[in-house]
């Protein structure tokens, strides 16, 4: 999946320091473009690319790729881990924790705005 972003190095501060993701790779494609991925931390799964806006179109659509809702989905065995992470690097949250029927979820917000779930399935 994609993630539209600002700018490349404080979209990767955000994802590896602040969610606990991976750097997996940072290419330069020429013309100040960059093939950027992160993964959830210790995960064999999908990637997020990070692409930095190019246009003024892109640029609009940052943090709102979703409409305002949750569009991304985190799932972990260490909840209480996570969530202490994300409150310690100040990550808005958004919603809970809370426990449902699948598990206990919160809703947080990237740096951009987008929403995210964090979730341990029960």
């Amino acid at each position: 999946m994609t993630v539209v972003v600002d700018d490349y190095d404080r979209a990767i501060a955000h994802f590896v320091d602040d969610l606990g993701f991976e750097l997996v790779e940072d290419t330069p494609l020429g013309q100040g473009k960059r093939w950027v991925r992160v993964a959830p931390s210790g995960e064999d799964g999908p990637h997020v690319l990070l692409a930095r806006a190019a246009t003024a179109a892109q640029a609009e659509v940052i943090g709102r790729q979703t409409g305002g809702r949750v569009g991304f989905f985190l799932h972990t065995d260490r909840f209480d881990d996570d969530h202490a992470r994300l409150r310690r690097r100040d990550v808005r949250i958004v919603d809970g924790p809370r426990v449902e029927s699948y598990g206990r979820v919160l809703v947080f917000a990237d740096r951009y705005g987008n929403l995210w779930d964090l979730i341990e399935p029960g």
